[in-house]
């Protein structure tokens, strides 16, 4: 079931980003970011949810793009290795997509590193396209790739699609 995160997932969704292989530096942001959404940060337009199977099993963070109409970031997303492969990612990521398409979204953009070609291959399957590369952005040889997908255009075949016509 995928629902809104709440406190008590801190600590699950902490270990979920340690086993994927977040570094110590990154766990440690990661969790000064829980515990600003959940004090009240003054961001009110970003998300987390989580997919819950008797305890968090995965996890999607998201974020309006400053000084643009409609544009958002998927920040993060991940699922236990032990729960991958399963579907999981990708309806998080199409729960994702509804609530921004239903509050008019235009614009999912996702980054990654060039490296983590199965990452990449799941966007593409998720009907994401690449959109740019920043070489050398993480570190020297280790470039960012952004994906981009229009959500409106979701939206319309959306509504194609229960049209009967």
């Amino acid at each position: 079931m995928i629902r809104p995160t709440t406190p008590d997932d801190t600590t699950a969704l902490i270990a979920i980003a340690d086993a994927i292989g977040f570094q110590p530096n990154e766990l440690e942001e990661l969790s000064k970011m829980l515990a600003n959404y959940f004090g009240g940060d003054s961001n009110s337009a970003h998300f987390w949810i989580t997919d819950d199977d008797n305890g968090p099993v995965g996890v999607a963070y998201c974020a309006p793009e400053r000084m643009t109409n409609g544009t958002w970031n998927l920040l993060f997303i991940a699922v236990r290795p032990d729960r991958q492969g399963q579907g999981r990612g990708a309806a998080l990521l199409r729960y994702v997509e509804q609530t921004l398409t239903a509050q008019g979204a235009r614009l999912l953009l996702v980054e990654t590193l060039a490296s983590l070609e199965r990452t990449r291959a799941f966007y593409c399957k998720c009907g994401y396209d690449e959109e740019a590369r920043i070489r050398d952005f993480y570190e020297a040889g280790a470039d960012k790739i952004v994906y981009r997908k229009v959500l409106a255009a979701q939206e319309c075949e959306n509504r194609s699609a229960k049209s009967p016509l």
